[in-house]
Order: C-alpha cells, then structure tokens, then sequence
C-alpha cells in the first residue's frame, strides 16, 4: 500500500465569546437619559399587557444571577422574567462568601462574559456591581446594593403610573431611612419630572451626592427633590407615600436604636391623613408591620404594595430586552 504523507495543521481558533465594549449596563438609575427611562416603562407596560408577543425574544441567551443577600421578589422575577422570554437563568448563592473573597472579580467577570449573556448582581457594596461593570463585556445589572435598588425604582414609577396616568408633576412622599431605595426613587422621580419629599431622622438623610444629582437632573425635567427631618411636612398633599424598612440586610445589629430613632417617622394612618385623600401607600417589601408601617396602612384599600411587586416581573423584563435583545428597536413606543 502507498504510503501517504498526513500534514498537521492548526484547528481553526474559535470565535471568542467576548462581545466587545458595545454594551449597556445598568448600575445606577442615571445610567439611563430621562427619555430612555420613560421608553423603557412604555416597554414594560407592552410586555405586562401582551405577554405573549414577547415570547421567544430573548430565545439562546443565558444570564447568571450571582446574590450576596437573601432574596424572594429579585431573584423570582429575573428567573420568570428572563424564562418566559425564552432565555435561561443561573442561580449562584453568595449568601456564604462575599464576591471577589475567592477570586478576583476581574478574573470572575473575564470568565463570565464568555458564558452568558448578561449578568445580575445582588450586593452588600455597590463597589462590586461596579466592579463587574468594568471588566465584563456583557451587560450588568444592579438587582441591589447598598447604594440603589434601580429596577424597583422603576417597578415603583410604573405603578404610579398605572394608578395615576402620568408620573409626571406627581407628588411621592418617602418617609423612612435615607437608603438605597430612596436613592433610586430620588432619581427616577427627577428624570420623569415628578416632585419627591425625602423625610428621615436627623443623621439618616440620603447621600448628598445622589441629592446633587437627583436636583440637577430636576433642573432638566421640572422635577423637585425635598430633603427634611418632618414626615409630615413631606407627606403634605402627596400623592403616594411611600416607606422601607427601618433597618436594611447587614444593618440587624443597629435594629433596637433604629426601632426607637425612627418611631415618629412610622406610616399610620395619622400620617397618611396629611396626604391627599386619594393618596396610595407603597413599599418594596418585605415589610415589618408594626414597625415602619402599620397593618392598618399596608393592608388597607390604599395599599399598591403587591401591584408594585408584580410589576418587578414587568420591568426586569423590559430591562432584559433593552439589554439583551432588541430592545426598543423593535417594540418601541411606535408599537403601542
């Protein structure tokens, strides 16, 4: 038999996974303009209303969610969310070893970003979704940290404009501590045009830096931002009022002094009568009754709080296909 020579050649290197600079994260309320924000609303009022136009929409992508915390809403609603789009999730429990303990977290997001197609972080320092956000080549998303708590800001807006119309000169009252939800409520409100009281107990007010930009962002849209130690003066004539509770995840330790300093800034049905009578209560659960708000309140006919939570669905979604898929290019507000 002929001898035949067999020339080795080098196997064709596979394309890299790695997708680039192109690509939106969303870290911080502000990362999007005002006009984005009311499009990305308009989009989670689309896929709320004709859920099954949207299947199939983000069919092969994969996104990983990577928790520090506990989580019941978040994770629930980016795994239904990302699932009934037709894409697949991955649930990663940090709840015993903080992100970038093991190993770097630019070495976790340069090893992410060639498997999956978007990234969702629950944080104790949003240093870390920072951190993420600038090594990773596919999108990033804040589900919380200790700075914002951007996509239920916008489940929050998206409520009140179902039960309002319009956000916009809209009047929301939040009475409570100075934190991450009030951070992205501040933020969101000033970027939609609407006017939002803060009311904290001396020493607990919001960053002033997120104030700073909250109040520049208002000077564009005809918002306001309100910063004082008087619930009552915040809830004057609001239209929704709204409370978290008193002390955060990692703050357990501080919940005795917190119970006694924030006492006169409880929502009852006292302050809730200093809001406008149609006025709705709202809160991010979970909720402490007896504690920031009374059952009275919370389970009253005023109460929003579950539409809020089933708008977390709606809006990560929305954030979803903005990120991942084709986003308003293809359901825009042309579509509605």
């Amino acid at each position: 038999m002929a001898s035949r020579t067999i020339e080795l050649r080098s196997a064709p290197k596979a394309p890299s996974v790695h997708r680039g600079a192109e690509h939106r994260d969303l870290i911080s309320i502000a990362d999007f303009r005002p006009a984005e924000l009311e499009n990305l609303l308009h989009l989670a009022r689309l896929l709320k209303a004709n859920p099954h136009d949207f299947r199939g929409t983000l069919d092969g992508k994969m996104v990983v969610l990577f928790f520090e915390k506990p989580s019941l809403r978040t994770r629930l609603t980016f795994e239904a969310g990302v699932n009934s789009l037709g894409g697949k999730t991955f649930f990663v429990d940090q709840t015993h070893s903080r992100l970038g303990e093991r190993e770097p977290i630019h070495d976790m997001a340069k090893n992410l970003e060639r498997w999956v197609d978007g990234i969702v972080l629950r944080t104790f320092t949003h240093a870390t979704v920072e951190e993420f956000a600038l090594h990773a080549a596919v999108p990033v998303v804040n589900g919380l940290s200790d700075l914002e708590h951007p996509c239920q800001a916008l489940a929050d807006f998206m409520t009140l404009q179902e039960c309002f119309g319009t956000v916009r000169d809209l009047q929301l009252a939040y009475v409570g501590d100075g934190n991450n939800v009030a951070h992205s409520l501040m933020l969101t409100a000033a970027a939609l045009g609407a006017s939002i009281s803060i009311a904290t107990p001396c020493g607990y007010e919001p960053s002033s830096d997120i104030v700073l930009q909250a109040e520049t962002i208002a000077e564009q849209t005809g918002g306001s931002v309100l910063v004082t130690n008087d619930p009552f003066h915040a809830v004057q004539d609001a239209d929704a009022v709204y409370t978290d509770v008193w002390a955060s995840m990692g703050q357990e330790s501080e919940t005795a002094e917190r119970e006694r300093i924030f006492s006169d800034f409880q929502v009852n049905a006292k302050l809730m009568s200093h809001a406008a009578p149609h006025a709705v209560f709202m809160h991010c659960l979970p909720a402490h009754r007896g504690s920031e708000v009374t059952a009275e309140v919370i389970d009253g006919p005023a109460s929003v709080v579950f539409d809020e939570a089933e708008n977390r669905l709606h809006i990560q979604k929305a954030v979803l296909l903005q990120l991942l898929g084709n986003g308003m290019r293809r359901f825009g507000p042309q579509h509605a």
